[in-house]
């Protein structure tokens, strides 16, 4: 089903292209042809159609709403604080009484709901996340997610727009009195959508109403880690339809360096030479773990391994002096070596929770959906390196 929020996503679109589509088929005179001014009204009328539709589904929410309501009001007002000197009490989703009022509501199938969970309701009907809530399962896709801890990651409100400089002007040498020469530079923009993740998960009915059940900590546990391994996936192989364009996308992701068959010591050295200089003070190598399984095993002229193990636990392993990362979700076949700090990703407002009330009713289970937008995009091609195997063994023999 539509959602409004779609459906001002979809306007937002139309309206860039008309305006784009005016500005670009204006005649020497200013005006437009006959043909041009007939497709731009049906832009336009198709933009006045959205907006009807937008305000008769906002009318139908909150029809919906008021039909929705308790046919006892509660009480809504807030009693005097005991402690009115208190200014530095949390608010908000980041109070104390947001947090258990969400805690108390999951235990009790939402049957509890309290009035100070209206502070968080989301588009959908669900319920944002607490933010201590949030930021812990930040910390878990953190933890779970090589790409978010590796990547640049932007907090967007709505469509973020990146400008690129394409082009940039160039210095040249002129004889005394001689005419300048003037460059242009130009520039490109890469946009950061929202598309939208979600993560389902059953829970019974007697963990729900067990008090020594840790329900907090397995459902931040459980959506952290499915979030995370769903964004690792898209933020390495992602199509960019409907998902994040990915690393090893092979139109928009990273520079295609070189291939071989198979891999030795002076494949690597290619790798990281074809990074430019600047990108290798902050470079590092992403590669799946049974191209590492082969890469241990490479020696230089000398006989030494290239391999250096870390020395600290908990920090990662080095390729010729650069940080190693691996992921289950890297393609067996490929190797990345740049500057991942050039992936954008760009999470769009906080991510929420919702209840399925009547789907599992029948077995005696509980059902939670957790949701968010998200996007990346890798933007500076040339910051990232990819190495090809093209062979079926990763190691030259």
């Amino acid at each position: 089903m539509t959602t409004v929020n779609e459906l001002r996503e979809k306007r937002a679109s139309a309206w860039n292209a008309a305006k784009a589509f005016l500005e670009s088929r204006r005649t020497d005179k200013g005006t437009l042809t006959a043909e041009d001014d007939a497709a731009y009204t049906r832009m336009e009328q198709d933009i006045t159609d959205l907006s009807k539709e937008i305000a008769r589904l906002e009318r139908r929410d909150a029809l919906d709403a008021e039909l929705s309501r308790p046919v006892s009001q509660p009480l809504t007002s807030k009693p005097a604080s005991a402690s009115p000197h208190d200014s530095g009490a949390k608010r908000g989703r980041a109070s104390d009484e947001y947090r258990e009022g969400m805690l108390r509501a999951l235990r009790s199938n939402f049957k509890q709901v309290s009035n100070v969970l209206q502070e968080g309701v989301d588009a959908d009907g669900g319920y944002l996340v607490p933010e201590e809530y949030d930021s812990r399962l930040i910390d878990v896709l953190t933890e779970e997610n090589i790409m978010r801890s590796l990547g640049n990651v932007i907090t967007t409100s709505g469509e973020h727009k990146i400008n690129i400089a394409a082009t940039k002007p160039a210095a040249a040498w002129i004889e005394e009195g001689g005419a300048l020469s003037f460059g242009d530079a130009t520039f490109s923009q890469i946009l950061l959508d929202a598309h939208k993740l979600h993560v389902a998960i059953k829970v019974t009915e007697e963990l729900l109403y067990d008090a020594a059940f840790n329900l907090e900590g397995y459902i931040i546990d459980q959506f952290g880690k499915a979030l995370a391994n769903a964004e690792e996936d898209a933020f390495l192989n992602g199509t960019g339809r409907g998902q994040p364009l990915g690393l090893f996308a092979e139109t928009g992701g990273g520079t295609p360096a070189l291939s071989a068959a198979s891999i030795n010591a002076d494949h690597i050295m290619q790798l990281i030479y074809a990074l430019k200089r600047p990108y290798r003070k902050s470079a590092r190598f992403i590669m799946h773990d049974k191209v590492i399984a082969a890469i241990r095993q490479l020696k230089d002229n000398n006989g030494v391994y290239l391999w250096q193990p870390a020395l600290t636990s908990g920090e990662p392993d080095k390729l010729l002096g650069y940080d190693v990362y691996t992921s289950p979700f890297c393609p067996e076949g490929k190797i990345a070596f740049g500057d991942f700090s050039y992936y954008n990703i760009g999470d769009r407002g906080t991510r929420s929770f919702s209840e399925l009330r009547e789907l599992f009713a029948g077995n005696g289970m509980i059902g939670y959906v957790a949701k968010e937008r998200v996007d990346g995009k890798l933007i500076l091609p040339e910051a990232v390196q990819i190495l090809t195997i093209t062979g079926g063994k990763p190691l030259k023999p």
